[in-house]
C-alpha cells in the first residue's frame, strides 16, 4: 500500500490508495457488511444500506458523528484496477449539513 494523495477540499477530503490487492478483493472488503465493519463500525454509519452502489466500482455510505453538532458526510468509495495488478481506491468524503443545522430556509403553514 502506498501512502495516500490527499487533495483538500473546502467540503471535501480525496485520498487516493494503491493496494496490492486485486479489484474484487477489495470491494468485498468495502460492500460486505461483515468485512467492513473490520474498519468502519456500522455504529460510524447514519443508515445501514448503502447511499448508491456500482456494482464492482463504486459504493458510498452516509455517515454521522456521534457528538454534537451531528455532521453528516457522504464517503464514496471507487476502486479500479491499478498498473500493477493491484487497486487504485479512491476515498471522497464530503461534509453534509449537520443533522440539526437550522440555519437553512424552513417551511411554514400559512
Amino acid at each position: 500500500m502506498t501512502t495516500p494523495a490527499s487533495t483538500p477540499g473546502a467540503d471535501r477530503i480525496v485520498q487516493d490508495y494503491d493496494l496490492d490487492a486485486p479489484p474484487q478483493k477489495v470491494w468485498r472488503a468495502i460492500s460486505i457488511p461483515e468485512l467492513r465493519a473490520h474498519w468502519l463500525p456500522a455504529a460510524d454509519l447514519a443508515a445501514a444500506e448503502p447511499a448508491s452502489v456500482t456494482p464492482g466500482r463504486e459504493l458510498s455510505y452516509r455517515m454521522r458523528e456521534q457528538a454534537p453538532p451531528f455532521t453528516e458526510s457522504l464517503v464514496t468509495f471507487t476502486i479500479a484496477p491499478n498498473t500493477t495488478g493491484g487497486t487504485r481506491l479512491r476515498v471522497v468524503h464530503r461534509r453534509m449539513a449537520a443533522a440539526n443545522d437550522r440555519s437553512g430556509a424552513m417551511m411554514r403553514a400559512a
